[in-house]
Parts: structure tokens; C-alpha cells; sequence
């Protein structure tokens, strides 16, 4: 079981929020390529299917043709340039996604290695909630949770108490 070797609060927080809202003999269409949380889904008995790594800003090929009834999107719409034209097109009816908050004492993230690993948008909640909104989604439950950072100094310490992450579950208004 990955429990005792989740990397992080964050995996530990979204998986209880998933098994709180989403049954376990549901599909599931995970935005992105397999992942170590995508694994820990598959192990707690949720059956899952990956994207292929295309770009979601323009390629809707794996969304459109998914039968899956509920949708993922874990820390992915950040990434995209357009997230509401992939979350317009999603055929399930369950939504469930989280996004890191943007924070007033930190810069938005950008690797040093990786030309993809960027965040384009770092949201605010009701910025998150108007996306969703504005592609077809209503919330149904939603929370913040932090994500604190074992490091020393006047950022690690704001991260103990200053939400970094925003998870909803949603369905697809008619």
C-alpha cells in the first residue's frame, strides 16, 4: 500500500477527497501521462486511464474519445495556456481537480530544466470556480489545504498555515 510512502500531504489529502465522491466501480479519465498518482489510484482500486502526453491546449483526441465517467485533473490546469477549452470538452460527468493557489509571497513556478514544467496560471479560488463555471461545471464540494515545505525561513514558515492547494469535485451541468 503507498500510504506509508506517499511523497507528500498533498497525495495523502487528494486521495481521501476522491474516495469521498467518487465510487470506486467508476471510470476514470486522469488528465496527463501515468503518473506516481495515478499508481496510487490504480492500488486503492480505482480504474484508471492516462492521456498519452499530448497537448491539451490543442489535441482532444484521448478526451473525446474516453468513456469514462468522471475526469481527473490534478495540479494539470495550471500547465495549460487554455484550460477551458479541454474542460468544455470533457464527455464525463464528474470532475474532480485540484490546482496549486496562487501566493502573494511566491513567484509563480518555473523549472530550470524542464521547457514544460511551468505554471502559466497559478489561480486563485473563485478564478477556479469561474473556469469551471465558464466550461460547464457546477461545484458540489470543494476544500484548501496547505502543503508545508521542510525548509528554514519566512516563506516555509507562511506555508504552514496559508492554504497552497484548492481541490473540487464538480458535475456536468445539463
Amino acid at each position: 500500500m503507498y500510504e506509508a510512502s506517499f511523497p507528500s500531504k498533498r497525495f495523502q489529502h487528494t486521495i481521501k477527497f476522491l474516495e469521498k465522491h467518487i465510487a470506486k466501480n467508476e471510470t476514470i479519465l486522469d488528465l496527463g501521462v501515468p503518473n506516481p498518482f495515478s499508481e496510487i489510484m490504480i492500488a486503492r482500486g480505482f480504474q484508471v486511464e492516462n492521456t498519452k502526453g499530448e497537448d491539451l491546449d490543442v489535441d482532444f483526441s484521448t478526451v473525446q474519445q474516453s468513456d469514462a465517467t468522471v475526469t481527473t485533473a490534478f495540479e494539470i490546469c495550471e500547465h495549460l495556456l487554455a484550460p477551458l477549452n479541454v474542460l468544455s470538452t470533457l464527455k464525463s460527468d464528474k470532475l474532480v481537480a485540484s490546482v496549486p493557489l496562487k501566493l502573494w509571497f511566491s513567484s509563480a513556478y518555473k523549472s530550470k530544466t524542464d521547457t514544460w514544467d511551468r505554471h502559466y496560471h497559478e489561480f486563485e479560488d473563485w478564478q477556479f470556480d469561474w473556469l469551471l463555471e465558464k466550461a460547464g461545471w457546477k461545484i458540489i464540494a470543494k476544500e484548501k489545504f496547505t502543503h508545508p515545505v521542510k525548509k528554514i525561513g519566512f516563506r516555509p514558515i507562511l506555508r504552514l498555515f496559508t492554504p497552497r492547494y484548492y481541490l473540487v469535485y464538480a458535475e456536468r451541468v445539463s
